[in-house]
């Protein structure tokens, strides 16, 4: 996938009001489910979530002058304990190694900490949508848990949308992580968008749904979200906190097989 600039979503972004629409409503959960304190932003991209919280310390792997920091998940250039949330929306998928990234999350995490992240879900009707009308890939064989090296020449856009289904998608896989990161732990793990968001074409320069409907349509699936969300969801809203637990010196975090 060929890498695309901050302001080239930042432009997409304010040419589509129905796409404003939509993302508005989830920044504004993400904010909601930060606790008070500190925050973090990983992936920071177009700028969205400083509307709704003009004091998180925003950070990306591209500069942008709306951006405070130039940095990768991989290696947070901050001190131990040093924030009270996380928040990434679409960052997850998009990282070469997730297990560095949480152990650097649980690192800087405060005790009580949260990492907040709003991803894609892989469901029977998402998959379809996504492997034929998305460019990013979907690999459901991929192990989220490798580790080695980074590779230094990998596109940082490069993804896999099956990640954070692959890690939270049910109880099992919620199971398996929290044993994988014993500080941190899984609070939830929501499956959400079930209409509004594909018939706005995402960041495209198409969209099917008229900005009128968006705010009805997005009420009506928040009430059939809870019955229907891991049959046809788009995106899952994801919570974890850290519990401030910490491994015995020298012992490294099991990765599963």
């Amino acid at each position: 996938m060929a890498s695309a600039q901050p302001a080239d979503y930042r432009a997409i972004w304010m040419a589509k009001p129905v796409l404003r629409n939509v993302y508005q409503g989830w920044y504004r959960r993400m904010a909601q489910a930060c606790r008070d304190g500190r925050t973090l932003e990983i992936g920071g991209g177009s700028g969205n979530f400083k509307s709704f919280a003009p004091d998180v310390i925003s950070t990306d792997v591209m500069t942008a002058a709306w951006l405070d920091t130039v940095c990768d998940a991989h290696r947070l250039p901050f001190d131990d304990a040093s924030f009270d949330n996380i928040v990434m929306f679409d960052v997850l998928h998009h990282l070469q190694r997730p297990a560095l990234f949480f152990n650097e999350a649980a690192r800087v995490l405060r005790s009580g900490g949260r990492i907040v992240m709003l991803e894609p879900a892989i469901t029977p009707v998402s998959h379809i949508f996504y492997d034929r009308f998305h460019e990013e890939p979907v690999d459901m064989g991929e192990d989220p848990f490798a580790d080695g090296p980074l590779d230094a020449d990998r596109d940082p856009f490069d993804s896999n949308q099956a990640i954070p289904t692959l890690l939270f998608g049910n109880t099992a896989r919620q199971t398996v992580f929290e044993e994988a990161f014993p500080s941190l732990s899984v609070d939830v793990a929501e499956h959400l968008a079930l209409f509004a968001y594909p018939l706005t074409g995402g960041f495209k320069s198409w969209s099917l749904l008229p900005v009128w409907l968006a705010g009805p349509l997005t009420a009506l699936e928040n009430i059939l979200a809870p019955l229907l969300g891991r049959l046809m969801a788009f995106r899952m809203l994801v919570v974890l906190s850290s519990n401030g637990r910490v491994d015995a010196p020298g012992q490294e975090h099991k990765t599963p097989r």
